[in-house]
């Protein structure tokens, strides 16, 4: 029988072989301080009309209540710089958003990952989520010692930076346990500085209703009024406060095909987008993260570049 710590090392180099970019493994416990913060938070309404996150609490605070049974949460990193990078004189989509849906990348990665566990190492129940769930995965991923969690509220890896995205595997079995890294943030204000619309409040805080990412993705109604001539060309998400980050000044672009970029795509001018078709549209971006904003939510930002 394998012990905890012959199946933990087992886990993560099972991980590096599925080209995940980092694993770390916590205990899965209640997250008393970061309710408060997360509470704090909802009550100045800073979740603009996100109000999914409203719902389900006692789940994301305690993930004992999400998966009960769970004991360990294994968390991957995956990382997706591009090696090409836009021209920012055109409309700029967020570097997240230039391949596949990181969704599906990542979940059949997980799916990969825990069959193995369950086929090869020793029986589990298991869950695995990627942006499905009501669940703290910065919290969880800085438990398991992926990294810290900066200023602009985005987890931080020392070599990763901060482009990969997260997702977690809830298992039923105990192993051993990696411990949260220090923050290297330090006095560092670049990221708050960075940010045309002021969106980080302070540090760890961001107002969604300031968010340009917010703004052009997850809105569904007009773009305020009152942030025209701060978007700085963004049509879809934003990367300001990463982009000044030093940590991701000498980061490696990602080795996974599916996060390259579609050409088509990062070539399209104001023009371009303030024509484009629906039919268009969808081939262009059916499977890919813009296609969350819809064809009507693309074209009201470009409507909104237009009149700045």
């Amino acid at each position: 029988m394998l012990t905890k710590a012959q199946l933990s090392s087992l886990i993560k180099s099972k991980a590096v072989e599925l080209s995940f970019s980092a694993v770390g493994i916590s205990k899965v416990a209640e997250f008393t301080d970061d309710a408060q913060h997360f509470e704090n938070w909802l009550h100045n309404k800073y979740n603009a009309k996100m109000h999914y996150l409203e719902n389900n609490k006692d789940k994301r605070y305690n993930p004992q209540k999400l998966v009960e049974n769970s004991k360990s949460i294994i968390t991957v990193a995956l990382n997706y710089f591009p090696k090409i990078i836009q021209n920012s004189n055109l409309p700029v989509i967020s570097k997240y958003a230039y391949g596949r849906d990181y969704h599906k990348v990542l979940k059949n990665k997980l799916k990969l990952l825990a069959n193995y566990i369950n086929l090869e190492l020793t029986p589990i129940e298991y869950r695995y989520f990627v942006d499905s769930a009501p669940v703290l995965e910065k919290k969880i991923a800085e438990q398991a010692g992926i990294g810290w969690i900066g200023k602009n509220s985005l987890l931080i890896n020392k070599k990763l930076g901060s482009f990969f995205f997260i997702g977690e595997l809830f298992v039923n079995i105990e192993l051993e346990y990696d411990q949260p890294i220090k923050n290297y943030c330090g006095t560092c204000t670049k990221c708050i500085d960075a940010c045309p619309t002021k969106a980080i409040i302070s540090e760890r805080i961001i107002d969604s209703n300031k968010c340009i990412s917010y703004q052009t993705i997850e809105n569904k109604e007009n773009i305020d009024i009152k942030l025209s001539n701060t978007f700085e060309n963004r049509i879809f998400g934003c990367d300001i406060c990463q982009d000044v980050c030093p940590w991701n000044a000498k980061i490696l672009p990602t080795t996974i095909s599916d996060f390259s970029p579609k050409t088509d795509s990062l070539e399209l001018n104001l023009t371009d987008w303030n024509n484009l078709t629906e039919l268009e549209f969808n081939k262009l971006f059916t499977g890919t993260p813009l296609f969350r904003a819809k064809y009507s939510g693309l074209k009201r930002n470009a409507t909104f570049l237009t009149k700045k």
